[in-house]
């Protein structure tokens, strides 16, 4: 069973406590390479039209999950940014 966005956002939010100003800014620019983002692209463009392949599905699956992860860490690290007046 796949974890929700609260539980996972629940279950992060010792990590986003415990970051420093530093690490906050390096986490909020976070980026993919362009290679990944392009690979993203043509697996969701795929998955759109509903031509994935079993194993472009599993990673096109852990690719949206990390990025949720990422996503999540982003706007913690946001956060705590906001709160400690880092930018």
């Amino acid at each position: 069973m796949a974890s929700s966005p609260v539980t996972l956002t629940e279950l992060l939010d010792p990590l986003g406590e415990c970051m420093t100003p530093e690490v906050a800014r390096r986490v909020i620019d976070l980026r993919a390479s362009p290679e990944a983002s392009a690979r993203m692209q043509l697996l969701a463009s795929k998955s759109s039209l509903g031509s994935l392949t079993t194993a472009e599905r599993e990673e096109y699956e852990s690719c949206v999950a990390a990025g949720t992860f990422i996503a999540i860490l982003q706007a913690k690290a946001r956060k705590m940014a906001g709160r400690d007046g880092a930018t």
